[in-house]
């Protein structure tokens, strides 16, 4: 692989750590408009519960689920790492402990239209039982 395109690879990818991040962040996941930002209109999530969410259902919850405020519990990432499928998508793997609550997640983000940046395409949250250490 040539030095230019790791470099747009790994730029790509640090691109779509930062939306990533940007999401758990509380003033994102309580404004509807900048979380609007970052999804996909395809976004499709199955969360830790094992709801499927959809773009729209997302938009519409995301504002009172965990992690959306400042003075509360925030998620923790750790272990993030991403690897570029295609040219213009992105797949990110890394876990998360929210009051108490440990999950792995998998995350697809693709480049948006004209303009764009990156959007969430797809989520999946995985629980870690307790005594899976």
């Amino acid at each position: 692989m040539s030095a230019a395109k790791d470099a747009a690879e790994a730029a790509d990818v640090a691109e779509a750590v930062a939306a990533e991040l940007r999401l758990m962040e509380p003033s994102v996941r309580t404004s509807r408009a900048l979380a609007r930002e970052l999804l996909d209109p395809a976004f499709v999530e199955v969360g830790a519960s094992g709801r499927r969410w959809t773009y729209a259902d997302m938009l519409a919850a995301l504002p009172d689920l965990p992690g959306g405020t400042e003075d509360g519990p925030r998620y923790e990432p750790s272990a993030m790492t991403g690897t570029v499928l295609a040219p213009g998508v992105v797949h990110l793997t890394y876990e998360t402990v929210i009051d108490g609550h440990r999950a792995r997640r998998s995350s697809l983000w693709r480049r948006g239209g004209e303009g764009a940046g990156w959007w969430m395409y797809y989520h999946q949250a995985t629980p870690v039982p307790p005594e899976s250490e």
